[in-house]
């Protein structure tokens, strides 16, 4: 495709497609957090958060800043943040429609 906006939109969407990856852009969206904080939101081992945060940071979603010993995430814009809370409250409207009364 000739058009790089398309492209471009596409891998961020490619990027955002694992849930490990949503969910610490959602808690992201809540203030800076050190690696353990998305640990224990996301539920998953370090090594893999931390392959996550490597690729979100390549992807130039998310920036860390050391403090002593750690290191905080935080989101690099708010449009990201608003595509994540987007879709996730879409998704959190088309369950309750389709939940039996």
């Amino acid at each position: 495709m000739a058009d790089r906006r398309y492209v471009s939109a596409s891998e961020l969407f490619r990027t955002l497609s694992a849930p490990v990856r949503l969910a610490i852009i959602d808690h992201l969206t809540k203030g800076p957090a050190a690696v353990h904080a998305l640990v224990t939101a996301t539920g998953e081992s370090q090594p893999l958060v931390s392959q996550h945060l490597r690729l979100l940071r390549a992807m130039r979603l998310i920036q860390v800043e050391t403090q002593g010993r750690e290191r905080i995430y935080s989101l690099t814009d708010e449009h990201v943040a608003h595509i994540v809370s987007d879709a996730i409250r879409h998704t959190q409207e088309d369950n309750q429609e389709e939940a039996p009364a």
